[in-house]
């Protein structure tokens, strides 16, 4: 027969307010990732000509809302635009550094 421990659940020291501002974060960062690919799509589109003039405005104004927007959702838990971002090791950061 053998002897047979068994294991609590582990313990972890968590605090609460890093891992909610860590996913906060996380969160911003997809966002702001997908917010560049949509302004990066939109110039294409614009230096193609696909978009008439309203359309360039629109967008325009919608990119600027936007960009207004994410740095107030920073401001108000404490993050910068550029703590937005991953490092990714070998591959660079997720998002480029302009």
């Amino acid at each position: 027969m053998t002897e047979r421990t068994e294991r609590g659940p582990s313990r972890f020291d968590i605090d609460r307010d890093q891992v909610g501002r860590d996913l906060v974060a996380l969160v911003l960062t997809v966002v702001e990732l997908l917010r560049q690919l949509m302004e990066r799509q939109a110039i294409r589109r614009v230096e193609q000509g696909d978009l008439s003039d309203e359309q360039v405005e629109r967008i325009g104004e919608t990119l600027m809302h936007l960009e207004a927007r994410m740095t107030e959702l920073c401001d108000q838990h404490g993050l910068r635009l550029e703590d937005l971002n991953l490092d990714l090791g070998p591959l660079g950061s997720l998002l480029p550094r302009d």
